[in-house]
């Protein structure tokens, strides 16, 4: 994926400093492409690949959403706790002094 980062390339290109056959790495691209995570675009006998980075820019928003949501919700957790804690305090010290 990082390797596409950078623009549009070659299968080959791509294939090349990995010690896999290049039916291996077109297992791999086929499932990224599945996961319409890359393009393929054929010329003539070859094949070239490009980054599609919408999947990836969907999930990270939706990450973000999520981590939002959860925050707000630990914080107000973490409050109640807290509050809780000092009643339970507060009740125990005027036990005490009686």
């Amino acid at each position: 994926m990082q390797r596409l980062s950078g623009g549009e390339i070659r299968i080959t290109t791509l294939a090349k400093p990995f010690s896999m056959s290049l039916n291996a790495v077109s297992k791999h691209v086929r499932v990224l492409e599945r996961a319409r995570l890359l393009r393929r675009r054929r010329v003539g006998r070859e094949h070239l690949l490009s980054l599609n980075p919408k999947p990836l820019d969907e999930a990270a928003s939706w990450m973000m959403a999520q981590k939002a949501i959860w925050t707000k919700r630990l914080d107000t957790l973490e409050s109640l706790l807290l509050e809780e804690d000092a009643m339970l305090a507060s009740d125990s010290r005027k036990r005490r002094s009686r």
